[in-house]
């Protein structure tokens, strides 16, 4: 899962270079290790090849990168992290006295801060990493708030058989809908309009 390069150098401190400029990551934040030596005629012109790999543990890794920017918002909170699937979800859950501040309206600031988290663990591996972020039981509360709208719309458009469509949100919110819907009989949902203005509508389904 993180990332491996080969770099071939003439000692270690050129094959740092050289692993920092293609892993994108501090020198800090690497490990080399010898795979070969290549010995030059009468020692002159010998190199080595070294496996360069990410020497971090994404779990802490991102705590400590979500603590730096709370702390230089001068927020203070405590922190729980969860990974499940051998560590390719990793899941933070943060509780602080600024709540209402880092979730933002309508979660955009949670959003934003998840993004930019995701962003930082993604650089170090192959494969992209499934990251979660809530606040303050921001996510849970959303997602049971969503559901019952669901529900409440969707047992509306079976009766009257007539269309709704939604207040525009974003596509996590959107995407807590679809799944809730995704097995009713009478009804299907489909996301209309560009960028913020993206709504969800709820409509009935034809009759075959």
């Amino acid at each position: 899962m993180l990332k491996k390069v080969e770099v071939e150098a003439k000692n270690l401190i050129e094959a740092e270079k050289l692993a920092v400029e293609q892993l994108k990551i501090q020198k800090e934040k690497i490990k080399m290790t010898i795979l070969t030596e290549k010995k030059g005629l009468f020692g002159i012109g010998s190199s080595a090849v070294y496996e360069a790999t990410p020497n971090v543990n994404l779990a802490i890794e991102g705590k400590q990168y979500l603590e730096s920017i709370l702390k230089a918002m001068d927020v203070k909170c405590q922190m729980e992290v969860r990974t499940v699937v051998e560590g390719e979800e990793i899941h933070y859950h943060v509780e602080s006295d600024e709540n209402a501040l880092l979730i933002g309206r309508e979660g955009r600031t949670l959003l934003a801060l998840q993004f930019m988290l995701r962003n930082y663990l993604n650089v170090f591996v192959d494969n992209h990493l499934i990251i979660s972020l809530d606040i303050g039981n921001y996510h849970e509360n959303r997602r049971k708030q969503l559901e019952i709208l669901a529900t409440k719309t969707a047992k509306e458009v079976a009766q009257t058989r007539i269309a709704v469509k939604l207040d525009p949100m974003n596509a996590f919110d959107r995407r807590i809908i679809h799944t809730k819907l995704s097995e009713w009989r009478d009804v299907i949902t489909e996301s209309e309009g560009e960028g913020e203005e993206r709504a969800l509508v709820i409509k009935p389904k034809n009759s075959r």
